[in-house]
């Protein structure tokens, strides 16, 4: 590689400064400090503890030395002192031994107690976004770096205590070489800048690298992940892709990885240079301080004092620098996380809604998303009746999803309302007309942790479990016979991921299982309103004939379907064709197959009609061929 190529690249995320790097340290013990005081004062002692009870183990050990030459050279009171020296000694290592064991359990305390609650909040604030957010590029990326932080910031605590007790090791271990020396101090002192400065810019290379790799981290991870998906293997293999997928995946490890390591090697000759100038100032010391015992103008055990501590003031810078680094990165993206907990919740509040509104009406609805420039609604109005049966069809990306969100209050139109009994919906508590909606989409949820009917009773939790409404729900869903089929019946794990105490594994359903199983949620919940959003799509015909049919006859309930199957539609009150976020048609279906018009054109191959003679588009002709007699 060219020095151009080994330039480190450049760090989009700037470094903290001073102030901010301080901040964002005080910011972490006052969360820690709230989650668990008792922890983090213990933390702090503990600090100091680990700061200074090496240096006193050192002295003690230093004057058993001392005492023990003095002892061999005939003094009778000195073999006296060196045994309680050594107890003293022996003192201190039972003293640090117990406070190891304890700073241990102390350490696992606050990372639960720290952890959860910044986990808790962290979960409670992405649960309760403005729901527009979940479709926004930005927030998700903001959230990603956040929950990174979030996940770390037990750690994080930890490393800062860690750089604290460096901190003051380094500070105590200079101030005692002060007591014997002040230039041997000095030496130390200048030996440590230059081994500490290339750690500290070799760490620093090594992030930017890092942090301009991260799309490419991400997708080698997404790569092994898909590799070790017992369900992806099958298209794999049979498509070949294997050997390819494994090869980009080592391929971009090898870019990220030799890069990394090409930093490392440059900074060989320099750091190898700085550890030079570190042991010459070692040895210096040393030397000095065997001249002084020879002299006899420093007593033999000086010689372990020096030696323990110029060591120990080496090491430990080099241990801060790291650190020092390593929580650089994480204090950078506490600042992704303050952001991320600055967003606005969804508006809560309001008044609650008394029951199931009469009449919900949308009026001259517009809406575009947040990261797009076309209008996804233009102006969309349409009256819904309790009791009634409404289809809403049309081409994909016509609108129809988005429209059912504004219905439920997921999304806030640009302009227009929505309408309960004449009252817009934003001065109602949402929860209150949630309890009122069952919303079955096409993106359902799989409960893989849970057996057939918890899956059902999800759909209520308000309750405890009522296992006949479960079976009803089931058997309206047609989900029923499978279920029974399973080796624990409703009490079975539909994951085979999953197993019951007595080691039976659950049994892997297919699509139009889990989708029956999903569809019997939506039933259970027993709301007035019931939503279904291409419900059917991996059902079988017969079945959801069957369903569809004893939806449509049941007249307690409002049913709102969007579904391109021709017969769940055709037996609704009323149809809304939407094309590009507009409602272009409305009627019955006999209405809107006799209109000839864009509904007719939509399922004209499922009517079995013949073609319109007065619609040219609806011929199937051959435009080299004349035309019918008549043309």
């Amino acid at each position: 590689m060219t020095d151009s190529e080994l330039r480190p690249p450049r760090d989009p995320r700037p470094r903290l400064s001073l102030g901010p790097y301080a901040r964002a340290v005080g910011q972490v013990l006052r969360v820690s400090f709230k989650a668990s005081p008792g922890a983090v004062i213990m933390k702090v002692l503990g600090s100091l503890i680990a700061a200074v009870l090496p240096l006193v183990t050192t002295y003690f050990a230093a004057l058993t030395t001392t005492a023990l030459a003095e002892a061999y050279a005939g003094n009778p009171d000195a073999g006296q002192r060196a045994v309680v020296y050594v107890l003293i000694t022996a003192g201190l290592g039972l003293l640090w031994g117990a406070f190891t064991s304890v700073d241990r359990y102390i350490q696992q305390v606050m990372s639960f107690r720290v952890g959860a609650v910044v986990g808790d909040l962290m979960y409670e604030r992405f649960l309760a976004l403005e729901f527009w957010r979940y479709d926004d590029k930005d927030t998700v990326d903001l959230y990603d770096r956040a929950k990174r932080f979030s996940d770390s910031y037990a750690r994080v605590l930890d490393r800062i205590a860690a750089i604290f007790t460096q901190l003051v090791s380094v500070i105590l271990a200079i101030g005692a070489l002060l007591l014997v020396s002040w230039w041997v101090a000095l030496i130390v002192l200048i030996a440590i800048i230059p081994s500490v400065y290339l750690q500290f810019k070799l760490s620093r290379e090594q992030m930017a690298h890092w942090n301009t790799q991260v799309d490419s981290r991400r997708q080698r991870r997404l790569i092994e992940t898909n590799l070790i998906r017992p369900q992806h293997i099958a298209e794999m293999r049979l498509y070949g892709v294997v050997k390819y997928l494994m090869d980009l995946r080592s391929r971009l490890r090898d870019a990220d990885e030799l890069r990394r390591l090409e930093f490392q090697k440059r900074y060989i000759p320099k750091q190898l240079l700085a550890d030079a100038l570190q042991y010459g100032a070692e040895v210096v010391a040393l030397i000095w301080v065997v001249g002084q015992i020879i002299a006899r103008a420093q007593p033999v055990g000086q010689f372990l004092y020096i030696q323990q501590i110029v060591s120990r003031a080496l090491s430990t810078a080099n241990q801060l620098v790291t650190s020092l680094s390593s929580i650089d990165e994480d204090l950078a993206n506490l600042k992704d996380y303050e952001e991320f907990m600055k967003f606005p919740t969804a508006v809560g509040g309001g008044k609650p809604l008394a029951g199931p509104p009469a009449e919900v009406r949308l009026e001259d609805i517009t809406y575009t998303y947040t990261a797009g420039s076309t209008q996804v609604l233009k102006g969309v109005s349409l009256t819904i009746r309790a009791g009634q049966h409404i289809a809403i069809v049309g081409e994909n990306g016509a609108g129809k999803s988005t429209l059912i969100r504004i219905l439920a209050g997921l999304y806030q139109p640009e302009s227009g309302r929505v309408l309960l009994d004449g009252q817009d919906l934003r001065t109602f508590d949402i929860a209150s007309w949630h309890r009122h909606l069952a919303v079955m989409s096409q993106d359902f949820l799989k409960y893989e942790f849970a057996t057939a009917a918890n899956n059902i009773y999800f759909g209520d939790v308000s309750q405890p479990r009522e296992d006949q409404r479960v079976e009803r729900a089931a058997a309206d869903a047609e989900a029923t016979d499978f279920i029974d089929r399973l080796p624990n019946g409703f009490e079975s794990h539909v994951s085979n991921w999953m197993e019951d105490p007595r080691g039976r594994k659950g049994s892997g359903l297919s699509g139009g299982q889990w989708q029956r199983l999903a569809m019997a949620r939506n039933f259970y919940r027993g709301a007035p309103f019931i939503v279904m959003d291409e419900p059917t799509s991996a059902i079988d015909a017969l079945a959801e004939h069957r369903i569809f049919s004893r939806l449509f006859a049941d007249k307690d309930h409002t049913i709102i379907a969007i579904s391109h199957r021709l017969a769940t539609i055709e037996k609704a009150d009323i149809i809304y064709m939407m094309e590009e976020g507009e409602v272009a048609e409305s009627g019955t279906h006999e209405e809107l197959v006799n209109l000839r018009g864009r509904y007719f054109r939509m399922f004209e191959s499922q009517l079995g009609l013949d073609p319109d003679p007065r619609d040219p588009d609806s011929l199937d002709t051959d435009p080299t061929a004349p035309g019918p007699a008549g043309w």
